[in-house]
């Protein structure tokens, strides 16, 4: 869901849930950045959908460190951030950017659904490790 920038993230927060609830009926975990804490908000998403809000932070320690589920948010902006229009802002209504935003997206889902639809799922899932195969070259006559 997008936003103009006078609205809090907690206040985004709030439609947000109110959107999901007309949608995904059987959401119980929410996972959200550390703009979204605080005991306010998280219990009126329990009071309001009986959804858990669990808020996933930034390891304080130096260096790089992995994080429990941190790595969805960061992979998923990285795949949107690939689309020109989700870049910068380049709509001036909030309607537009939220269009563009599912039109990345679909563009992702679809190229994966057509990869796997192709013959082989994606290497490194469904409990198959991954292989290398040897190329077959056509021989010289």
């Amino acid at each position: 869901m997008v936003t103009g920038a006078q609205i809090s993230d907690r206040a985004g927060a709030k439609l947000l849930v109110i959107r999901l609830l007309n949608v995904f009926t059987a959401l119980q975990i929410m996972w959200a950045d550390s703009g979204y804490d605080g005991k306010p908000l998280a219990s009126w998403i329990w009071w309001c959908a009986a959804i858990s809000l669990q808020i996933i932070k930034r390891s304080d320690l130096p260096g790089f460190q992995v994080v429990s589920r941190r790595w969805v948010v960061e992979r998923t902006f990285g795949w949107l951030l690939r689309y020109r229009r989700l870049v910068r802002d380049y709509g001036r209504r909030t309607g537009h950017h939220e269009a563009m935003v599912y039109w990345a997206t679909v563009m992702i889902m679809t190229r994966r659904l057509a990869r796997y639809q192709s013959g082989a799922p994606p290497h490194g899932r469904w409990g198959t490790e991954r292989t290398a195969s040897p190329r077959q070259y056509p021989q010289a006559a």
